[in-house]
């Protein structure tokens, strides 16, 4: 699936390097060094994936996927963060910021390209005009909202994929492995303990209208969405 992907690294071997591994596979790589250019660049062309660096000159990439989530034009938009930050701690901080998924450095373009395979392919799962409802819940999937008896529901990125993929297969329970590999991508390395951390947030979202119990923790062996 060929794809318009914008990269925003300033160390120009390593865009070169990028661009040179993804333009073999028909994809069209926009390379930027700042996030000054690469907002230039997305405002002349739409892009089916970024990969952004964490450390950039005139602004934080950390900040410029922060940016994009908070853009209605560019919430939806794929991000992997490409960084030579790899303890624990920096990976979540940019899976938090949105970015959905984390490649550290040195990388190898073979398994780049892998990944950013898989989140195209999962992209598609996640873009329509479709609205599912259950009980006191309405996800609007293309206007990237929830509301809770009429009442929206602030909810980061990551919460909201792992919310429409629960409630797109509701009464199914998963494991902390499947939903990682269905919501995350398979081959990404992230611990199994951030879906915890990411169904606590969902849950504590949903509480005060009083439908975090839709959320079940089946013990040993992972969650489901409930509507009963």
């Amino acid at each position: 699936m060929p794809a318009h992907i914008l990269t925003v690294e300033d160390e120009a071997a390593i865009r070169d390097m990028v661009k040179f591994a993804l333009e073999r596979h028909g994809h069209t790589v926009h390379n930027s060094g700042t996030v000054s250019e690469a907002r230039h660049l997305m405002a002349t062309q739409d892009m089916d994936l970024a990969i952004v660096d964490w450390m950039l000159p005139g602004g934080s990439g950390l900040e410029f996927v922060r940016s994009l989530r908070k853009d209605p034009l560019h919430n939806n938009l794929p991000i992997i963060m490409l960084t030579a930050r790899t303890e624990e701690h920096d990976i979540t901080a940019g899976l938090d910021a949105g970015a959905d998924d984390y490649v550290t450095k040195p990388f190898s373009p073979r398994e780049l390209h892998s990944r950013i395979k898989a989140l195209l392919r999962r992209s598609q799962d996640f873009k329509g005009d479709a609205t599912i409802v259950h009980g006191a819940l309405s996800l609007d999937i293309a206007a990237h909202r929830l509301t809770a008896n009429g009442e929206e529901v602030t909810l980061g990125h990551t919460e909201f994929k792992l919310l429409s993929f629960l409630m797109k297969n509701p009464d199914r329970v998963y494991s902390r492995t499947q939903l990682l590999d269905h919501v995350w991508g398979p081959g990404t390395f992230i611990e199994e303990r951030t879906v915890d951390v990411h169904i606590l947030r969902l849950r504590k979202s949903l509480k005060p209208h009083e439908a975090d119990s839709m959320l079940d923790t089946v013990r040993g062996a992972g969650y489901r969405f409930t509507h009963s």
